[in-house]
Formats: structure tokens, C-alpha cells, sequence
């Protein structure tokens, strides 16, 4: 009974109330979404993104109209 009376002890008093703390910040901080400067990165990705999709579109297209049969070879 000792020897696990005193861990038990150890553990409420020291180490359940930072577990409580950080776990409750953490979803404080999850909560309350992007900051601006990810919002910001997350849009440049996005414009990136959409840009490439257009440049894809573009060749693409240009494939089809100089070998109609690439998307076959590939």
C-alpha cells in the first residue's frame, strides 16, 4: 500500500494539473482557428495551386492539339 500511495500522491499534486493545464490550452488554441500569417500562407498555397492548375490545363491542351494519342502513351 505504501508504494503505491506515494506515486498515486506524486502524480494529483504535480503531474495531473500541468497535464490539465496544457491539454485545456491546447485546445484554446485550437479553437480559435489561423492566425494571419498562416491565413496568408494558406492563401498564397491556394493562388499557387490554382495557378498551376491552369498551367496544367494549358499544356494539356496543347498535347492534345500537337499528339492526340499522348495521354495513351503515358
Amino acid at each position: 500500500m505504501f508504494t503505491v500511495g506515494i506515486p498515486t500522491i506524486i502524480f494529483m499534486t504535480i503531474v495531473a494539473p500541468i497535464w490539465l493545464i496544457l491539454h485545456y490550452r491546447s485546445k484554446k488554441q485550437v479553437s480559435q482557428g489561423l492566425s494571419e500569417d498562416e491565413y496568408l500562407t494558406l492563401q498564397d498555397l491556394a493562388n499557387k495551386a490554382e495557378a498551376m492548375a491552369d498551367r496544367i490545363q494549358t499544356l494539356e491542351a496543347i498535347l492534345d492539339a500537337e499528339t492526340p494519342d499522348w495521354r495513351n502513351k503515358a
